[in-house]
């Protein structure tokens, strides 16, 4: 799987504030420490982007969805990539994950019983019964020094 780097390579690139590659293990608890993501995939002639819940199971990303067009074009698509970032504010830096591979439905009862262990749940009231396996084939991240944030809107001082 990608995402080997080099320690002074990084170390320098912290310094100096430039883009830092990061390792799969950096990659896996950064995904970790997050809890909503971006599904893309490519189904029926189109381009889907699907914000969706998740936890790390192991190697593996799960989510839960109900019947319907998520879990209908994920089913179609089978490859998807998925993206999850962040903003460390203590450190002035942002980070971003992306995963690529292969999505199943868990479909075999030991492993929907697993996954119904798994602290994830949905965030409204709408039944999520479904559980959705990604084995990414690849996964590379970046973390970065963010120098100039946007200033927040607010009312014309100018008047």
């Amino acid at each position: 799987m990608d995402g080997e780097r080099n320690p002074e390579i990084d170390e320098s690139a912290r310094q100096s504030g430039a883009m830092e590659v990061l390792s799969a293990s950096d990659c896996w608890a950064l995904l970790a420490s997050v809890e909503v993501g971006r599904l893309a995939l490519y189904a029926a002639g189109e381009v889907d982007i699907f914000p969706v819940n998740f936890v790390v199971d192991g190697d593996c990303l799960v989510f839960r969805t109900a019947e319907g067009t998520k879990l209908l074009k994920t089913v179609m698509a089978g490859r998807v990539a998925f993206e999850a970032d962040g903003y460390e504010p203590e450190h002035g830096r942002a980070w971003s994950v992306v995963c690529k591979g292969d999505a199943e439905i868990v479909d075999h009862w030991d492993e929907i019983y697993a996954a119904e262990a798994l602290p994830l749940f949905p965030w409204n009231h709408a039944p999520k019964g479904r559980f959705v396996r990604v084995r990414p084939s690849t996964l590379s991240g970046r973390r970065f020094t963010v120098y100039r944030k946007r200033q927040p809107a607010g009312p014309d001082v100018d008047g």
